[in-house]
């Protein structure tokens, strides 16, 4: 039996595989399958990571949420009927927004969510809900790299190539990327890199990634924690001044390369050395490696490619520049076999960026403060150019003002598990407190949706229709094989049955093939252009990467092979200089505290911790610690200690390791309740970018006498 073919639901990789029926109601059994990317080769090459092998026990987990739930008189979650829940809320909303405005009532949503109902969320929060305060937890991923890319390439696609075509390049340098464990699958397009030596991994951790470096594989670049900026102005450095660099295509194809060559002339090794705990020598042998492998010396190819790790700080996205300025510098992008990307983190990350639940954004990747977009946008969705409300809060700054004098009274969160997920987790537990209302949209009953007022039960993956974005820009079919439980509706059925309460009966259908058609239409002419892709080129086996403008159209694999997408169509070379961590060591806090991800995991842990097998391999948060700090401290393994910043303080056990740095330690952040690390993290913002600083800030570590469980100190 064939099966319904569909996609794992976890990262933006989006395996392929197959759902076959078991002889338990609701379940289905995962099998891998091989999907042609782009004359290259399968992405996932029939393969799974355990997290995907594992997915369909999500599916019948004993909590899966069934019923709408409604708090009552003791403070309770009871079930209810989905006519008095919705009834409820949207008696709410008119009652605030009568109160406060529209603007009091605020939309969170989900780089999870279909390009469906991204899109449909966008829509809801400014027609029927009339409000600027929508965004979502993609601004926690993607938005430095985003940020970097609009502005150096003038769009914004993950991977702007083929993730197949990796595979045959010659050097390929990795910073602050952990594939291995977050998406272990796309492993196999380094083997050829990695068998030519070519492999640079940039992280503080000896992680899965960095040891595939190892035997002759290629150089892991251990860099302190929060300067990854300064290590790659070092690399462009060495480019320019050793006269390895791409001159003609510096002059063709960018807009000022004498910026590049001024900006980096004092990031000589030596003094990255003193800021990156790299050593010269190394920075000198990884620019000579990448260089060599650059079409300008007759290499087989070289990628520059980003994760968290560079991004998720409060200068991520001048280090995403950085990169992008070496690559530019070595003539890569837009080359075939060579480039630059980034590598999307969530399911459907980069389709979620797309379609209108950011703050600043309209469909097709459209600005909302461009006239002309509103214009448009407005036609399409049958309302006054002027009615739609204009840029929103980004999705820290709007939490920090829930709940406030003259912030949102009320919150829907649909596909966010904000009290694991988000920064500095006292103060968004403070402010989900404060609010008048908070709604909650998920399938099972995550830390979020334990504090809500309302959930609603909606659909999983198995059990819903839609199209998904993945990280090579490349649209993809999601395909329901089982029926949802008991009164689980899609989120779409919570939007449309809200904005008929609230006066837009019409606009907000709830057939997911409906909503792509209007989709379809709405990001006509943006960036993101999905005006030529319909469900039956997908189901046909095309494979269709935006902008895809025309039905006639074959998509674009490969960007910028003629030119980039800027008013001049060069690449803009951007000016940047490193500077310290936000929250930076001092004699209180002498030791960074970094977060990161576990293959067992998936970001807020709500899935794959209620799996059997996950949750018996990582049961519980851990801190990584060096041996010769533990020493120091009087640190055993497994014996709990005590991490402090300036932001709260957490007691967990300790993973003695040499993997880690010993002026670091390292904490997953997929834990909930006295184990969520970002208790801790930073909420210190990019101020182009508006990310968090997640990935670094100072900490007090000690030795401590309380059981190792993750409790609060």
């Amino acid at each position: 039996m064939r099966g319904v073919p569909t996609h794992c639901p976890y990262c933006a990789l989006q395996c392929a595989t197959s759902l076959h029926p078991v002889d338990r109601p609701g379940a289905v059994e995962v099998r891998p399958r091989a999907i042609q990317s782009y004359q290259g080769g399968p992405t996932n090459k029939g393969g799974l990571c355990r997290k995907g092998w594992t997915a369909a026990e999500v599916l019948t987990v004993p909590d899966r949420l069934t019923m709408p739930l409604v708090r009552d008189a003791a403070g309770n979650l009871v079930e209810t009927s989905w006519d008095e829940a919705l009834d409820f809320v949207a008696d709410r909303i008119r009652s605030l927004q009568a109160a406060h405005g529209n603007d009091a009532i605020a939309v969170f949503g989900g780089g999870g969510l279909t390009n469906e109902k991204a899109y449909a969320l966008g829509k809801f929060a400014r027609v029927a809900l009339k409000t600027a305060n929508v965004d979502y937890n993609g601004r926690f991923c993607m938005s430095s790299a985003a940020a970097a890319t609009n502005r150096a390439f003038g769009i914004d696609r993950g991977l702007p190539f083929p993730l197949a075509d990796v595979a045959g390049a010659g050097a390929v340098l990795l910073v602050g990327s952990n594939i291995a464990e977050t998406m272990p699958p796309a492993v196999s397009h380094l083997e050829g890199v990695r068998n030519s030596g070519g492999l640079l991994v940039v992280d503080p951790r000896r992680t899965a990634t960095a040891t595939l470096t190892e035997d002759g594989a290629g150089i892991h670049l251990q860099a302190t924690p929060g300067t990854d900026l300064a290590l790659v102005l070092a690399l462009t450095h060495v480019v320019l001044q050793e006269g390895l660099a791409d001159t003609a295509y510096l002059t063709e194809r960018t807009d000022d390369p004498d910026t590049l060559f001024r900006t980096t002339a004092s990031w000589w090794p030596e003094r990255a050395e003193r800021v990156t705990g790299v050593p010269a020598a190394t920075i000198r042998r990884a620019a000579r490696a990448l260089a060599a492998a650059a079409p300008v010396h007759g290499g087989a190819g070289a990628f520059i490619l980003t994760g968290r790790g560079a991004e998720q700080h409060s200068k991520g996205t001048d280090t995403v520049t950085a990169c992008i300025n070496l690559a530019l510098a070595l003539g890569l992008p837009g080359r075939l076999g060579s480039g630059y990307g980034c590598i999307t983190g969530q399911g459907n990350g980069q389709g979620g960026r797309e379609h209108g639940q950011k703050a600043d954004q309209l469909p097709g990747y459209r600005s909302i403060a461009d006239p002309a977009a509103r214009a448009y946008v407005a036609g399409v969705w049958g309302v006054e150019a002027d009615s739609l409300p204009g840029p929103g809060k980004s999705a820290v700054e709007l939490i920090n003002a829930l709940g406030t004098e003259d912030g949102p009274k009320a919150l829907l969160v649909h596909g966010s598990n904000l009290l694991v997920s988000a920064p500095r987790l006292a103060s968004v537990r403070e402010r989900l407190a404060s609010l008048d209302l908070l709604v909650v949209a998920d399938v099972v009953p995550s830390e979020t949706a334990l504090l809500a007022d309302v959930v609603f039960p909606v659909t999983q993956w198995a059990e819903e229709e839609g199209t998904m974005t993945s990280l090579e820009g490349r649209v993809i079919r999601r395909r329901a094989a089982i029926e949802p439980p008991g009164e689980v509706r899609s989120d779409l059925a919570v939007f449309a049955g809200l904005a008929g309460r609230l006066g837009s009966a019409d606009g907000f259908p709830t057939d997911p093939a409906e909503v792509f058609e209007e989709l379809r239409l709405a990001s006509k002419g943006g960036k993101a252009d999905y005006s030529g892709i319909t469900w039956d080129r997908i189901d046909a086996g095309e494979a269709l990467f935006w902008p895809v403008p025309a039905e006639g159209h074959p998509g674009t694999p490969r960007l910028f092979a003629d030119s980039f997408s800027t008013p001049d169509g060069r690449a803009h070379v951007v000016p940047v200089d490193h500077r310290p961590v936000a929250d930076d060591l001092n004699a209180a806090a002498p030791i960074y505290l970094i977060t990161g991800r576990l293959l067992q995991h998936y970001q807020s842990g709500a899935q794959t911790r209620r799996v059997a097998e996950l949750d018996e391999a990582e049961p519980e948060v851990f801190a990584e610690i060096h041996p010769r700090v533990a020493a120091q401290l009087g640190i055993a393994d497994g014996r709990p200690i005590r991490l402090r910043t300036a932001r709260g303080s957490m007691v967990l056990p300790a993973r003695v390791t040499a993997d880690v740095r010993p002026d670091t330690v390292f904490v997953p952040f997929h834990y909930g309740g006295a184990g969520a690390v970002n208790e801790l993290t930073n909420d210190a913002l990019d101020p182009v970018s508006r990310m968090p600083e997640f990935k670094a800030c100072a900490v007090e570590v000690t030795a401590a006498s309380l059981p190792a469980t993750g409790v609060p100190a």
